[in-house]
């Protein structure tokens, strides 16, 4: 019997780009990634760069803003809701939402939808609980795990580092996805922005960068679709 690695903790899909995102209890991973994950991006209208997106590296408040599909079983044909950080519940095609964002940013800016997600590089974000721990002793203090934007969270006693290259197996039967773990994630100045006020601490990538090579968690692709749940044993497969 192949041994158990940890257990998914936390779940999370974010279904606009660079905003937060949702809670799950059961995520659908499919071969384009977790159904409904950076579904949205908002894009520099006038960029014709190879990375056109408006995200919290030109508004930090992005990350204040809180997306959520209305139905949340159908990311692909749901509606999508923002809760902005002064209060209000906008549609994410809302005109005001996109004129606030607009003037943030000080240039125009475009809505698109992307069926794969709109990803820097691979679909799916892990970490777990040990590799959270690294960094928070080596910065000296707490960090909230959700500035890193990870997808699937295990607690374990192991470092995602120590999954580069294997795949991983959740829970039991031939529903359970399988992804393949691949490179560490390079971090980049959003990692700064505290997820809650929106406050820039430089300080945070500096000890990613110094201790850990610039990188927190490991990216992964998908290599058996199926079902990822909180509680979910995690296990290496051949």
């Amino acid at each position: 019997m192949t041994r158990i690695l940890g257990h998914v903790s936390a779940l999370n899909r974010y279904p606009v780009k660079s905003m937060a995102g949702e809670r799950l209890a059961t995520a659908e991973l499919d071969w384009q990634g977790i159904e409904g994950d950076r579904q949205y991006a908002f894009v520099r209208a006038a960029n014709g760069t190879r990375f056109p997106w408006l995200t919290a590296r030109e508004v930090p408040a992005m990350v204040l803003h809180r997306a959520r599909f209305e139905e949340p079983g159908k990311p692909k044909t749901s509606a999508v809701t923002v809760d902005t950080p002064d209060g209000a519940t906008l549609g994410l095609r809302d005109p005001l939402l996109m004129a606030r964002l607009e003037e943030a940013a000080g240039e125009p800016a475009a809505l698109i939808q992307v069926a794969r997600g709109v990803y820097d590089s691979m679909p799916v974000s892990i970490q777990t609980s040990a590799g959270h721990a690294a960094l928070e002793a080596a910065h000296g203090e707490t960090l909230a795990i959700d500035r890193f934007r990870i997808n699937v969270i295990v607690e374990s006693d192991a470092l995602p580092g120590d999954w580069q290259g294997k795949r991983l197996a959740f829970g039991d039967g031939d529903t359970g996805a399988v992804v393949q773990c691949a490179d560490p994630i390079q971090r980049c100045v959003i990692v700064t922005i505290d997820p809650v006020t929106g406050a820039k601490e430089p300080r945070v990538l500096r000890t990613v960068a110094r201790e850990f090579g610039a990188c927190y968690g490991i990216y992964a692709g998908p290599a058996r679709p199926g079902v990822i749940r909180v509680g979910d044993a995690v296990r290496v497969v051949d």
